[in-house]
């Protein structure tokens, strides 16, 4: 029984998007803030409304997180999953500073702490100064 089980699920599941690392973040960030307006529920009337708040928000998290789950947009759910990804990569980068080259809008990246430098995109050869 559970091996049908199993086997039913892995068909209902082919071709759909499932996990994946944005999908982890979105499951996280939905629980953390149920948990946060469980909290604020129990401070006062105040806290309460926004602890209702902070509940719809966590909701909506979670909806857009099964719609991500079960849906069978891949392409879509990939280049979603890609941004997120380079996102996070950005934010976690501390030792480079991003710039967006004003012609092409090629992204460049420069070492931070040089001061005001003169950066030259790759792809259309401009050169424009910024404080890294």
């Amino acid at each position: 029984m559970l091996q049908r089980f199993s086997e039913s699920m892995r068909r209902f599941m082919y071709g759909r998007s499932g996990m994946d690392q944005l999908n982890i973040f979105l499951l996280i960030t939905a629980v953390v803030l149920n948990l946060i307006s469980l909290l604020l529920a129990q401070l006062g009337a105040v806290s309460r409304v926004l602890g209702m708040v902070v509940n719809l928000l966590a909701y909506a998290i979670l909806f857009w997180y099964l719609f991500r789950f079960f849906s069978r947009n891949l392409e879509k759910r990939i280049l979603e999953n890609r941004r997120y990804l380079t996102w996070k990569s950005r934010i976690l980068d501390r030792q480079n500073r991003y710039y967006r080259c004003p012609n092409c809008k090629q992204t460049v990246r420069v070492p931070k702490g040089r001061g005001k430098i003169c950066i030259k995109c790759p792809k259309c050869s401009e050169k424009f100064i910024r404080k890294s």
